[in-house]
């Protein structure tokens, strides 16, 4: 496969070249992989090559050759049961089991809801896409079940893409969290980024990227001040629930990242599920919401903590 050009102009000024970048490839890319490609010289700012932490001034004209897809790095396929709850010519809403990782990643190679997707739909292989991330809209954490929106070509990736990025996607979970919030609603806004002292943790550091999380206590009656808590997701930050929700004194129950070192209840998983997801049809335009009510193990956790 040949290389691909993409050329664009930058409207705004003040911005790092990788961010930028981003904002334009990074449902395709990780921003390492941009890094590297601005590092291997396959990012020039009006033709001539630069570094990644460039600040642009606006109206420079940016081009990337992007590299051949790499196929020694397809995801095997895997004929892995799923729940699929909705699907058309565009797309497929799934419910995910917490356990299943989304895409292959480091120690997380096989066994993936990418190598499930390929199996079940094999024309995804051909998305103009990192092979790792083919079919992939947003993400959900390991340890979190619920819905996910899976792009069956490159048409509605984008489309679903820009959705998300416009916050025009409803997302919401549901969680229960080992403290009462100081409010029965609330609205969080904090910033978050990677944790500078433990990369694989996030935390709500100035300067990190805008996170917004409104949340609604739901049903109380739980022992030892345990609250279960709707939260509903204005921004898509890696493990932002789980974060803002310790930012604010109530972690999430079962969550041994971000809660409590000595967990209470034995749990395998955190007690974070996405339950309900709306979006637009990419080609119809028809708003479309879906619901996944809680799994039977959390539904049980919730049933030994209420008070006899």
């Amino acid at each position: 496969m040949d290389a691909e050009q993409l050329q664009f102009s930058v409207k705004v000024s003040g911005q790092r070249l990788d961010k930028v970048i981003m904002s334009h490839v990074g449902n395709r890319f990780s921003r390492a992989q941009v890094q590297a490609f601005i590092k291997e010289g396959l990012v020039t700012v009006d033709g001539k090559a630069v570094k990644a932490g460039i600040k642009l001034k606006g109206g420079e004209q940016i081009t990337i050759t992007m590299p051949p897809r790499d196929e020694s790095r397809a995801v095997q396929p895997e004929a892995i049961p799923l729940t699929v709850l909705y699907e058309d010519d565009d797309l497929a809403v799934i419910d995910k089991p917490a356990g299943m990782v989304v895409h292959p990643g480091v120690g997380d190679e096989a066994s993936t809801l990418v190598s499930a997707i390929l199996a079940r739909w094999p024309q995804i292989a051909e998305m103009n896409i990192e092979p790792k991330r083919a079919g992939i809209v947003h993400r959900l954490d390991k340890g979190t079940s619920g819905l996910i929106i899976i792009a069956k070509h490159d048409r509605a990736r984008r489309q679903l893409a820009e959705q998300f990025q416009a916050r025009t996607v409803e997302k919401s979970y549901l969680t229960l969290l080992e403290r009462t919030p100081p409010t029965t609603t609330g609205r969080i806004e904090a910033p978050i980024a990677r944790d500078p002292n433990q990369r694989k943790r996030m935390a709500v550091l100035r300067g990190g990227k805008p996170a917004i999380s409104e949340y609604e206590v739901i049903d109380r009656d739980f022992l030892d001040d345990r609250v279960l808590v709707r939260v509903r997701l204005l921004t898509g930050r890696t493990h932002q629930i789980r974060v803002h929700m310790a930012f604010i004194g109530c972690p999430i129950v079962g969550d041994a990242v971000y809660g409590f070192r000595k967990q209470r209840i034995k749990m395998k998983r955190q007690f974070l599920h996405a339950a309900r997801l709306c979006f637009d049809q990419p080609t119809t335009g028809e708003r479309l919401c879906f619901d996944s009510p809680l799994p039977a193990g959390l539904q049980n956790i919730l049933e030994k903590l209420r008070p006899v």
